[in-house]
């Protein structure tokens, strides 16, 4: 690695450049948790072959559309519409955060606490 300097108040610096920090979200941040509590070897790999923050972004990315598919296709099966939410808004409220528990336990079982690795 060669390094580049500039002079700045009569120092030499060097010209570094931080590297973009990772887009991570929750679901990226528990798949991290899980797999520094339960998947050290796993994780300690990935850190030092330099892949772990491109793994939780990609977790972070599929679990977020798992997520929205899960919830909408959910939605519709069990008739929750904008109807119900105009005369209803209290059951409407209830069926939404029953659909996203649920939608919820099943991105933690495919993608975040997957034990099909290692």
């Amino acid at each position: 690695m060669k390094l580049t300097y500039h002079k700045e108040n009569g120092y030499l610096l060097p010209n570094l450049i931080a590297p973009d920090s990772p887009s991570i979200g929750v679901w990226g941040m528990r798949r991290l948790a899980y797999l520094r509590r339960h998947r050290r070897p796993i994780y300690s790999g990935m850190l030092m072959d330099g892949t772990l923050n491109a793994h939780m972004e990609e977790i972070d990315r599929a679990a977020e559309e798992m997520m929205e598919l899960l919830m909408t296709q959910t939605a519709e099966r069990e008739g929750v519409t904008e109807q119900l939410k105009a005369e209803d808004q209290m059951a409407w409220v209830q069926t939404m955060n029953s659909i996203r528990s649920r939608a919820e336990e099943i991105v933690l079982a495919e993608l975040i606490f997957d034990e099909s690795e290692g």
